[in-house]
């Protein structure tokens, strides 16, 4: 979190402290309806903006560059579920993550955050993208996202993309996607 004497704007900083609140932290990968609609409210203007470039400076510091990759990430997975939108900016957000990976940003963070700033590349649909992801998660902290990450580089690698997002990105599942999506391996999201 940022500290007292911090120089982060305001709004990265409040995008931190309710992402990593108390509350919060318990639904990351498991949200409610409710929760979408508050995200949606207090920060979909602000995501606008993200999207527009007109934070990009944020990307300066390490907890700057972890508030643009958890607006342009993880967030518009709650605002727009089921929407295109919903993964409309995640190439912005693998921008921000890799200027912040090349700057040496990301080992200033404590592993649980560091995990949102690479999970960019376990949202990627590009297979290049997957094997880096698995390659961060590596890294003494991140056992546990490890296991997602080589999960996540295992379904781009088979299919191409991720089968879940057929349906929402208007795309056709071939047989074997739909098989897998019905079976116990497929998820949603």
């Amino acid at each position: 979190m940022p500290g007292p004497e911090s120089t982060l704007p305001p709004d990265a900083a409040a995008i931190l402290e309710f992402w990593f609140s108390s509350r919060v932290k318990p639904r990351w990968f498991h949200s409610t309806p409710e929760l979408d609609a508050e995200i949606r409210e207090r920060f979909e203007a602000l995501w606008q903006r993200g999207r527009a470039g007109e934070l990009d400076h944020w990307g300066e510091t390490a907890e700057g560059a972890l508030a643009l990759a958890i607006l342009l990430d993880q967030l518009p997975l709650n605002m727009f579920r089921g929407h295109p939108d919903a993964f409309s900016t995640e190439a912005a957000a693998r921008r921000v993550a890799d200027a912040a990976i090349a700057g040496g940003l990301d080992q200033q963070l404590p592993p649980e955050q560091r995990a949102f700033l690479y999970l960019p590349f376990m949202h990627s649909e590009d297979l290049d993208d997957q094997d880096r992801s698995v390659t961060l998660f590596s890294q003494p902290g991140l056992e546990y996202n490890l296991k997602w990450a080589t999960h996540h580089r295992d379904i781009v690698a088979r299919f191409g993309h991720f089968p879940h997002r057929n349906a929402i990105l208007g795309r056709e599942s071939s047989p074997e996607e739909q098989a897998w999506l019905e079976s116990g391996e497929g998820y949603e999201g």
